[in-house]
């Protein structure tokens, strides 16, 4: 009685603040049931990030809207989604975890039909708005879920079946996309998303325990300077380039908006009872350090699938369906890995996988630097898979590593943070990478024409007589293209290899990580708090 007294009195904020499932009171055939079905709501919602990219053309006809106009199509859902990532944590806390999935899935699934009926650009970009609204909490959700219904010792396998459905969402996504815009229309990009919600939504319905709530307060002051905040950061990267960046009084709005909304959040939070994100968690190294290398994990994943596509669309020739089978085999290598690191990562420091997937990432973007106009159909493949299979050794244990020394209460507020660091280092690096591939291409072109003039004796030997004479307005166009093709595979090349240092500073950085295998005691928890029947306290 005394021990039970004494240890309910040493830990009762643990308890009280602890949100979340008890893995104990969930039998092993629920436990597949609930993983399968939260799978897809993560799968449906990562999918729609990429999947509507190569529609956009198709969409311009039906919507009757320009380049500029139908590109918030795609603005419209990040954004939606980076503000809505915010409070996945403190509504989960109030309404409970499966009220909010629910909720979210129904909403994301409608919104997605509404997309795909709608008649206007108007329309269409408010559908899209409401469905990066539901479709936000998705991710976090169901990272945070599968770790509470998984004992500590099976984090590395949950986290190796999450990263299935978050890792090949982006990757399949283009192909997918173009296979159902070119056989039936760019409509059903949305449709898809209709048995996958339903089915996902009954799977939770009948078999997601309730998790544990809290009262804790929402903070409207920090949730929204924090959202306008992230709201301009996200519509800089998009906007930036087509904008001409700061030459743009658009830019420099947001960016003054930005520092502004920025400035009032850190203020407000250091003087706040109960601030919106929780400074404590913020403590932990493990998750510092996590935010950092899944922001460069987010830069690397999502450039180098934003940039092959034009690459081998415009250099190469490759129809949109080429595209999506020649970069599939990427997924499989991503699948593989997870495989493997399910198995394996309960028995190895996860530092080391996470160091093994660096490496070999890097190896296939140096692979990527020799690429050229006329590169092998089986070299695109080869590099894919091993790119692929390396950011599966480094993306499963990072998001396990993350949480390893966080406390339990901590974990659905940091999820939400997690997906929206990803979210940003991805927005970062496409917007980025796409500006310096323009600028360095431009440079290129104008260094490789600079040298030739009509006294280049080799010239009439790059001119096929039967098209035109040399010297001929044909001839000087047919030579024009081939240097501005060249030129563009400069400018891929550099982007590539500045991909693979960034990938490689992140090597030194792993000394900062603490161990994988901390220790964990059950502490009962007191009577009264919240129905969980056991709280995991690290030493």
């Amino acid at each position: 009685m005394s021990t039970t007294a004494s240890t309910s009195a040493t830990q009762p904020s643990k308890s009280k603040s602890f949100v979340g499932l008890d893995h104990a009171s969930i039998d092993p055939g629920t436990k597949r049931l609930v993983t399968m079905a939260i799978m897809l709501a993560t799968i449906i919602q990562v999918l729609d990030t990429t999947i509507a990219n190569v529609a956009l053309p198709h969409m311009m006809g039906s919507l009757s809207a320009t380049q500029d106009q139908v590109s918030w199509v795609l603005t419209s859902y990040i954004v939606a989604s980076a503000i809505m990532t915010l409070p996945t944590g403190y509504l989960a806390g109030r309404y409970g975890r499966k009220a909010v999935l629910l909720v979210c899935i129904g909403g994301f699934t409608l919104a997605s039909m509404l997309c795909g009926a709608a008649q206007s650009l108007e329309e269409m970009v408010l559908f899209r708005v409401v469905q990066g609204v539901f479709g936000a909490a998705l991710v976090p959700l169901s990272q945070s879920t599968l770790l509470d219904i998984n004992e500590r010792k099976d984090h590395g396998k949950a986290m190796a079946v999450w990263g299935m459905g978050v890792m090949i969402g982006p990757i399949l996504g283009p192909s997918l996309g173009g296979y159902l815009t070119e056989f039936y229309s760019w409509r059903y990009v949305f449709y898809i998303n209709l048995p996958l919600g339903i089915l996902s939504l009954l799977g939770l319905l009948f078999w997601l325990p309730e998790s544990n709530k809290s009262d804790r307060p929402f903070d409207v002051m920090g949730f929204f300077t924090l959202s306008i905040g992230i709201a301009c950061l996200q519509l800089i990267m998009d906007r930036g380039e087509s904008q001409d960046w700061f030459s743009s009084l658009e830019i420099q709005t947001y960016v003054a908006v930005l520092i502004g909304s920025l400035w009032m959040y850190l203020v407000h939070t250091w003087r706040a009872e109960h601030p919106f994100l929780s400074p404590g968690m913020l403590r932990d190294r493990n998750l510092q350090m996590g935010l950092f290398f899944i922001f460069v994990v987010g830069i690397v994943l999502l450039t180098t699938m934003a940039l092959l596509p034009p690459y081998m669309q415009n250099l190469m020739g490759y129809s949109v369906l080429d595209v999506g089978m020649i970069l599939a085999p990427r997924g499989v290598g991503t699948l593989v890995a997870m495989m493997i690191v399910g198995r394996i990562a309960s028995h190895v420091d996860q530092r080391y996988l996470i160091l093994f997937g660096l490496l070999l990432t890097a190896y296939a973007l140096n692979m990527m630097c020799g690429f050229t106009t006329f590169v092998p159909e089986r070299e695109i493949i080869v590099t894919g898979m091993i790119q692929g299979f390396g950011l599966g050794f480094v993306f499963i244990p990072l998001s396990s590593v993350t949480y390893t020394t966080l406390p339990p209460h901590y974990r659905a507020e940091a999820a939400s943070l997690f997906s929206l660091v990803r979210n940003i280092g991805s927005s970062i690096g496409v917007s980025l990478g796409f500006t310096l591939f323009a600028r360095i291409a431009a440079r290129q072109h104008a260094y490789l024409g600079e040298s030739i003039t009509q006294f280049s004796t080799w010239l009439p030997l790059n001119v096929n007589p039967d098209f035109a004479a040399p010297g001929s307005s044909a001839a000087l166009a047919l030579l024009n293209g081939e240097i501005t093709r060249q030129a563009m595979t400069i400018a891929y090349i550099n982007d590539f290899r500045l991909m693979m240092w960034l990938v490689l500073s992140l090597v030194p950085m792993l000394l900062f990580l603490s161990s994988t295998k901390p220790k964990a005691d059950k502490v009962k928890a007191p009577a009264g708090g919240g129905g969980s029947s056991d709280v995991h306290v690290l030493e």
